[in-house]
């Protein structure tokens, strides 16, 4: 079962351990940014709140020693801005036992009053304290801190101090800026380091695939080098399977060609003796067993076949075995004075044994000779786009013969089955071209040629 991390494809190891790492690291520096964020505008609003307190304890003393008169001569708190109209920066004395409260504030309010925070559901604190945000003068935000005082008979009074919040605001804005310019940094570190990590960590991996490549591509017969103690037994164990594989392909070889000549020896005593006699009993004995011998030979090349698609690491250079039996095909017809053409791509590799291609080519170039009036043509050529990750090339085989009509060409591949009794065979050369392809997982097909007969393409895999 495919477990993709994200979409609907799978992705590789090395991708989803990168993806997880990344997004377990944004997700926790998001989560620590958050948090320091948070602890800083604590702090910078406690710190505010301890400005504000130092002015609000100031103007406490001077009302609990004036009494009701209290008395706070400008630059008396050491904030000018308190002088200020509008400044930012605020204080009020309201005395709140009188019929008509009277209230006393810095010039900076200019004839504005500060909002009280009890009203505003703020509960106090401490020593009866309260500190909160609430709009001040002109809609401004301002950070307030407040106290009630009782005093005697000189009253009750409640005593405010208030400032904007731009210099907070302002405070937790840069904070928030390097926090995050920091963060971002480290976050594209840690990408980087595990990318690194990664890459590192799966290179026994991409060594171990290397290795299986270079046997499928028969380049070597075993898996070699030093891995991991991780990998180290799967590496034993594909070494295992590989020759326990060729062990038993070599086994059943033996077993098809014992019974190859166990049955083929019986089937031409049989034949051998029916032609000697001319009777309906000896013509029907050499008919049948001619089919029987055809049948075997058949079958048993088809069990061979198969056995070798199996042999992992099988690889046939493509150019030199369709060289070769040109040149063979070129003395065999040499009295028809047939012409060969050959083109094949430098390189090309099939991705079986010898024996398979030269029995698919060898048939097909028969097969075009014997119909060709004067030219037979073959191309091999690597597929441009072979699609759905397959590795292919693509052999044409084209002559100049009658062709054959569309209706027949699928009876053509049918197994022992003769279009033409006037020609040499029996029949099983289309056939057998057409289960090896199948076996290796190619494809045939017939065509029209532009040579005017008959047109043979191969899809082949290719290394």
């Amino acid at each position: 079962m495919v477990w993709p991390l994200w979409g609907g494809r799978a992705r590789s190891i090395a991708e989803r351990l990168f993806l997880t790492a990344i997004v377990w690291s944004v997700a926790l520096l998001l989560v620590a940014g958050v948090i320091l964020s948070g602890l800083y505008r604590g702090a910078t609003e406690r710190a505010f709140d301890q400005r504000l307190d130092v002015y609000l304890r100031a103007i406490v003393a001077d009302v609990a020693t004036v009494g009701e008169d209290p008395r706070l001569e400008p630059g008396q708190l050491g904030e000018p801005q308190f002088e200020l109209t509008l400044s930012g920066w605020y204080w009020e004395v309201t005395r709140l036992d009188a019929e008509k409260p009277d209230v006393r504030a810095s010039r900076s309010l200019f004839a504005s009053h500060l909002p009280r925070l009890s009203s505003l559901g703020v509960q106090a604190g401490l020593g009866g304290s309260r500190s909160g945000y609430a709009t001040g003068p002109e809609g401004r935000r301002i950070r307030i801190v407040e106290r009630e005082i009782d005093i005697g008979d000189a009253g009750i009074y409640l005593i405010q101090v208030a400032a904007t919040t731009d210099e907070v605001e302002a405070q937790i804005w840069w904070f928030d800026l390097a926090l995050a310019i920091t963060f971002g940094v480290l976050a594209i570190a840690l990408a980087g380091a595990t990318a690194m990590q990664v890459r590192f960590g799966l290179r026994p991996l991409r060594a171990l695939q290397q290795e299986v490549s270079a046997i499928r591509q028969g380049e070597r017969d075993r898996i070699e080098g030093s891995f991991p103690e991780d990998l180290a037994p799967l590496a034993g164990e594909l070494n295992l399977l590989i020759g326990s594989n060729r062990e038993i392909l070599e086994r059943a070889r033996t077993q098809v060609g014992n019974l190859a000549h166990a049955l083929k020896t019986p089937l031409s005593v049989l034949l051998n003796d029916a032609r000697k006699e001319e009777t309906p009993l000896a013509g029907k004995v050499e008919e049948q067993a001619r089919i029987m011998s055809d049948q075997v030979t058949w079958y048993l090349d088809r069990a061979r076949a198969a056995a070798r698609t199996t042999v992992i690491g099988a690889v046939t250079e493509v150019e030199p075995v369709i060289g070769a039996l040109v040149r063979t095909f070129e003395k065999i017809y040499g009295d028809r004075e047939l012409a060969f053409a050959a083109e094949v791509e430098p390189g090309l590799k099939f991705r079986g044994e010898r024996q398979d291609f030269e029995e698919i080519i060898g048939n097909l170039l028969d097969n075009a000779g014997k119909w060709a009036r004067g030219r037979v043509e073959i191309r091999a050529l690597r597929e441009a786009d072979a699609g759905a990750g397959r590795l292919e090339f693509e052999v044409v085989i084209d002559d100049d013969g009658p062709g054959l009509p569309a209706e027949t060409r699928a009876q053509a591949l049918a197994r022992g089955r003769r279009l033409d009794e006037t020609k040499p065979g029996s029949g099983l050369g289309l056939s057998i071209v057409s289960d090896l392809v199948a076996v290796h997982g190619g494809a045939v097909m017939l065509q029209d040629s532009p040579l005017g007969g008959l047109r043979v393409r191969l899809r082949l895999p290719v290394v």
